[in-house]
């Protein structure tokens, strides 16, 4: 874990493409709102472990999200409900859970479906969200983190001194 926080500083000051950053997030919190016991998360994880994104933002962003996803279980039910309920879709949804392998993806749970809906709205404003955080961080923030002494003092000390080389990379 102290890996993937260093390496989320090491991105965050690099000069890594900050587009690779938000979809890291932006794919963090769509497997951090889903539930973990379908077929569909997986498939998610892995398929979106090969493509070019920051893997420590993703995997970071992924366990802070679903930690705290469960608050959120009420709305996902009832989104999950009327997704699932809604009559023009009801045939494609009967079709669907017939074919063997798209019934472990458990997408009939109202909970699975409305935390991947909600999660696929979210991704965009998610990602945006992310571009811009990633282009403060490194004109603003990280600068002045540098420059402050208690960032010199706390750097000295030899767990947190291994996070906070990401810093002096870059500046």
């Amino acid at each position: 874990m102290l890996n993937w926080i260093s390496g989320l500083f090491k991105a965050l000051n690099a000069n890594q493409n900050p587009a690779e950053m938000a979809h890291g997030l932006a794919l963090g919190v769509m497997l951090g709102l889903m539930p973990k016991n379908n077929a569909l998360w997986y498939l998610i994880l892995v398929f979106f472990m090969f493509v070019r994104i920051n893997k420590p933002t993703y995997l970071l962003t992924l366990l802070v999200v679903s930690y705290f996803a469960w608050m959120l279980d009420p709305v996902f039910g009832s989104l999950g409900y009327a997704i699932l309920t809604f009559k023009p879709l009801e045939n494609i949804f009967s079709m669907l859970i017939e074919i063997p392998f798209v019934g472990f993806t458990k997408f009939n749970n109202t909970i699975v479906m409305g935390s991947f809906a909600f999660s696929l709205i979210a991704y965009i404003p998610v990602f945006v969200f992310g571009i811009f955080f990633v282009k403060f961080w490194r004109a603003k923030v990280a600068p002045s983190i540098i420059k402050s002494p208690l960032y010199k003092a706390i750097a000295n000390l030899p767990v947190i001194g291994k996070i906070f080389e990401a810093f002096e990379e870059k500046f």
